[in-house]
């Protein structure tokens, strides 16, 4: 492991100076991005698998329960998974801003909450897709995650009546191939790669990491995960904070 930083001033010093000098930088992103939104994580001590629910969030965030168990599905994803009031962070304006002035090539999320475009990011890659595209399964007429909390129980499309399903990746679904492809290219391609809010413990998403070729590899999150002995800088620290410069 390189050098390990628990300050977020410092951290962010730091990370003002490679993105001033990389060419084609790539943030990688999880949970931990939006936390600081008020948007719950789903693995730390008050993330959603601590919570106690009907069924376990595992078992609920599943494509067996969604086919098996369809109206509980959409009272979880209702209450829980859709947060229309939460705002951009720090980390997230900051992003946005490193790619309007060319530092940035792409931001690689696993988040579905929509705050990277919010913020003003353009070339966005969500690994797992967006509560605010939810598809016909019949016809692929797409509706909004406003469309869906304003409905009750299962929602049926307005057109041809079928199944509304939420554009998320569900335990059991495949990430979608393009958007995959297009994830593994720009991480391939980048000079530096932060990786930021994830534990990167989820896979295939995690394995990304392992496409990077490039110069600098940082980590930005409050607890170790597995690749923090191969990168060259890891900041323990709050990631808002880290991109307060």
């Amino acid at each position: 492991m390189g050098r390990a930083i628990t300050d977020a001033a410092e951290a962010a010093a730091e990370l003002s100076r490679l993105f001033s000098r990389a060419r084609r930088a790539v943030f990688f992103g999880g949970a931990g991005v939006s936390t600081a939104s008020g948007i719950p994580d789903f693995r730390s001590a008050d993330g959603l698998y601590h919570q106690h629910f009907a069924y376990p969030p595992e078992e609920m965030l599943g494509h067996d329960f969604f086919v098996t168990h369809t109206a509980e599905f959409y009272e979880f994803y209702r209450e829980r998974m859709i947060c229309l009031t939460a705002r951009p962070n720090r980390a997230h304006l900051k992003l946005a801003e490193l790619e309007a002035e060319g530092h940035l090539a792409a931001v690689v999320t696993q988040n579905i909450d929509g705050l990277h475009q919010a913020a003003g990011s353009r070339t966005v890659h969500e690994l797992h897709g967006s509560v605010h595209r939810n598809v016909c399964t019949r016809c692929g007429k797409t509706y909004s995650a406003e469309w869906v909390l304003a409905t009750e129980g299962v929602p049926h499309c307005e057109k041809c009546g079928g199944l509304v399903k939420p554009d998320v990746v569900l335990y059991g679904e495949q990430l979608d191939e393009r958007v995959l492809l297009a994830s593994v290219k720009a991480i391939e391609e980048a000079d530096l790669l932060v990786i930021g809010g994830t534990s990167l413990v989820v896979y295939p998403a995690a394995g990304l990491v392992n496409y990077f070729r490039g110069d600098d590899l940082v980590i930005v999150n409050r607890e170790r995960t597995p690749q923090d002995g191969a990168a060259d800088l890891v900041c323990a620290c709050d990631i808002a904070a880290a991109f307060d410069f």
